[in-house]
């Protein structure tokens, strides 16, 4: 595997240490399917049906979510957009068994960097987006920004030991 991700500064600011965090459990998730083809990243662990490629898919769709779809208030694009997630709530994990690494990779490379960009034009970490403007549920950016650290350290749990299972890689 490639050198490990750069680790977030000793003493940030709020706003740049929950940046480079962020940035950080990204990078680790993006490593774990370093050097790896399609048969390996659809490889299941025990009882889960989790994959690495499910797992890369999924945050590429929550980036999405919660950066476009929340903050911005947009629509999501493909794809995402063509999906009924009423009949295949799981489309984003199941599909990923089709698509090749570099696929996965690119996906989740734009999302990313598209919700850094987004992120980059707000000066307020206060700033209110609302998930589902007719549930009233409203939220910070802040909660945003700690919400998706928490999502991507969840998974980079379930990365390592997927990966651990396939060769035997450990590490961030």
């Amino acid at each position: 595997m490639s050198c490990p991700p750069a680790e977030p500064a000793e003493a940030p600011n709020e706003r740049r240490g929950l940046e480079e965090f962020l940035d950080f459990y990204r990078a680790v998730l993006r490593r774990k399917l370093e050097g790896l083809d399609s048969g390996a990243l659809n490889r299941t662990v025990a009882a889960s049906n989790l994959t690495l490629g499910g797992i890369i898919k999924h945050l590429s769709l929550v980036e999405a979510q919660w950066f476009v779809e929340d903050i911005l208030g947009e629509e999501l694009a493909e794809p995402w957009a063509s999906i009924d997630w009423k009949t295949d709530p799981d489309w984003d994990f199941d599909s990923a068994a089709d698509d090749t690494p570099d696929y996965l990779l690119a996906l989740h490379s734009k999302a990313c960097d598209q919700s850094r960009e987004i992120l980059a034009g707000i000066n307020d970490l206060n700033t209110l987006v609302a998930r589902e403007p007719s549930s009233g549920e409203r939220f910070n950016v802040r909660w945003v920004l700690i919400h998706m650290i928490e999502e991507y350290a969840r998974h980079a749990g379930h990365a390592d030991l997927i990966r651990e299972s396939i060769d035997g890689s450990v590490g961030d």
